[in-house]
């Protein structure tokens, strides 16, 4: 037995029977169970698991009658709302492949997906649609593309919903004014509505589990995005390993502001709300006050988050008006929860913050704590169905406990590898044992009781609030700008993000008197998403290099990581 198989939760199986059926099947299933029952709580207004089901089939069948076949890729552009879950199911439903887009990309890095994923149609938002086209719009003929699909926020309303429901007055331009309508070089721009109006026929359903179902994009230490291939299987075992972990059931309201686009929300709580029949309060953005309001009007169960979500609402100065009581489970991952945070939930409220790790590659959670006995600023023990081990990142040899090495895995939710890079997939994997581990590029290691740690990063990678930047992305964003020669991005101190990004630029000679490092951020800002685009930068007159010519990142994240914060 395993060491941490003593702290393994009580009524939860070390594995179980993988299901034959598909993703649609879950919400074709709860759709049948509970039809009245509502699945999405969105600013007030309710979708029911009978009304999400219909919306989805007809999105389906657009996109059938759009020329969407079995295996080709859509985009979804959106921040959380219920036209993201009937647009993702519909996907599914159309016998299609999700691709799921951080909607704080800008044109520029949309280009790539497009381009990448083979990606003919995409499902937007009004406030992103001109981001999407203008990308579209500026990629080769044969690249583009064909279909627009764009939804208003208040689609999703329920206009006798509304008398109740106060959202922060700072989000009301994008959730309901009316945006300037786009136009589609070479294609054509759809409205939701009319979407949901027409009669075209359903498709036949199609999929099994072996088929491919979600691309996320995730970056690393090569720059571009690469897309993480996971089959129905994979993403439906996480979805189910969760709710049986948290002892999930179709009372089950959880609050969900963690981005769907991003694996934990889409399949932690979206797919596992769902999977059980659950409610899913939706937030289209994060906002404290708001959220101790709908976890105290809606009665939240469950709720899974960021540390800095936590840390901001403990620190509204009206955290005394909301009431958290109904709160049952709580927890999340992406950063360390601190010490103090997690002592005053448990004071407050006998919660105990259970934090968690896992990667785009692996559906979300590879480890977890149990819930029960959870260890603070802990990657927990490893999850339903995984093999973890720590090993050296060299010799690739297991290392004594308590010893640093790098974390690899093995279990059903580790995807099938990357979108066409088979380099990349076969660097990613590795065998041990005449097994085939997933090596997660972070080293750590394994105390006596079992529960893994993370202590350092093989990969280049800044942690901003649970944002992962991967600087290479970043840099290759930068040289497009006509005034820098050079830049190496690193890991800047930050005292709220934990780390935030910073910039070291070269001018070129030509424009050394015409731009000033503020133009520089600025321009940062209007090119690439907001949580990776620089908020330091620092002029140089080079950088430093090796004998062989490489920048020496390492020198100047050394440098800036001892400075004081």
């Amino acid at each position: 037995m395993k060491s941490h198989h003593a702290f393994w939760p009580l009524r939860v199986p070390h594995q179980f029977t993988p299901t034959q059926t598909t993703l649609w099947d879950n919400l074709s299933t709860s759709a049948s169970r509970f039809p009245h029952k509502t699945a999405l709580d969105f600013l007030g207004s309710q979708t029911s698991y009978r009304k999400l089901e219909q919306q989805a089939e007809q999105i389906a069948a657009w996109l059938a009658h759009a020329g969407v076949k079995q295996g080709d890729r859509v985009l979804l552009y959106m921040q959380n709302c219920p036209q993201w879950v009937a647009a993702h199911f519909g996907i599914l439903r159309a016998n299609a492949v999700v691709v799921p887009v951080n909607p704080m990309n800008r044109a520029k890095e949309l280009e790539h997906y497009i381009q990448d994923a083979q990606a003919l149609v995409a499902i937007t938002t009004s406030d992103l649609a001109s981001q999407m086209a203008a990308a579209s719009d500026a990629l080769p003929s044969g690249t583009k593309l064909a279909h627009l699909l764009v939804s208003d926020y208040t689609d999703a309303f329920d206009p006798s919903a509304q008398a109740d429901e106060q959202w922060p007055q700072s989000w009301q331009d994008w959730l309901v004014a009316k945006h300037p309508e786009v136009q589609l070089s070479g294609g054509q721009v759809h409205a939701w509505s009319e979407a949901l109006r027409h009669n075209h026929s359903l498709p036949n359903y199609l999929m099994q589990p072996d088929d491919l179902a979600v691309l996320p994009y995730t970056s690393g230490t090569t720059g571009l995005p690469k897309g993480c291939m996971h089959p129905h299987r994979s993403i439906m075992h996480n979805a189910m390993a969760s709710a049986i972990w948290h002892n999930a059931t179709q009372e089950n309201i959880a609050l969900c502001v963690v981005p769907m686009f991003h694996i934990t929300g889409m399949v932690a709580v979206m797919h596992t709300s769902v999977y059980v029949g659950a409610t899913v309060v939706l937030m289209p953005r994060w906002d404290r006050d708001y959220a101790g309001r709908l976890i105290s009007k809606r009665r939240v169960t469950h709720w899974t988050n960021i540390p800095t979500m936590v840390i901001d609402l403990l620190g509204s100065p009206t955290f005394d008006q909301y009431d958290l009581t109904s709160l049952t489970a709580i927890g999340g991952g992406g950063a360390a929860m601190p010490q103090a945070v997690a002592q005053r939930l448990f004071e407050l409220y006998g919660l105990r913050y259970v934090e968690g790790y896992g990667l785009t590659e692996t559906a979300a959670p590879s480890h977890s704590n149990p819930p029960d006995r959870p260890k603070q600023q802990c990657l927990g023990i490893p999850f339903i169905g995984v093999d973890a081990r720590v090993v050296h990142p060299d010799s690739l040899q297991e290392v004594a406990t308590g010893e640093q090495g790098e974390i690899i895995m093995r279990g059903p939710q580790v995807f099938d590898g990357y979108w066409q890079r088979a380099d990349a997939t076969e660097a990613a994997f590795m065998q041990f044992e005449g097994q085939r581990y997933f090596r997660s590029g972070d080293l750590g290691h394994v105390d006596e009781e079992g529960y893994f740690f993370i202590t350092d990063r093989l990969k280049r990678m800044i942690n901003a609030s649970g944002f992962k930047v991967w600087p290479a992305e970043v840099e290759a964003l930068m040289f497009r700008h006509p005034a820098i020669q050079e830049a190496c991005v690193v890991a800047a101190l930050d005292s709220y993000r934990g780390e935030t990004v910073k910039a070291f630029v070269v001018l070129r000679q030509s424009h050394l008197t015409q731009v000033s490092e503020a133009d520089i951020l600025a321009w940062c800002r209007d090119n690439m998403a907001v949580y990776k685009a620089p908020r330091l930068v620092q002029f140089m007159d080079a950088l430093p290099k090796s004998g062989s010519g490489k920048v020496m990142w390492r020198s100047l994240q050394e440098a800036e990581m001892a400075k004081t914060d």
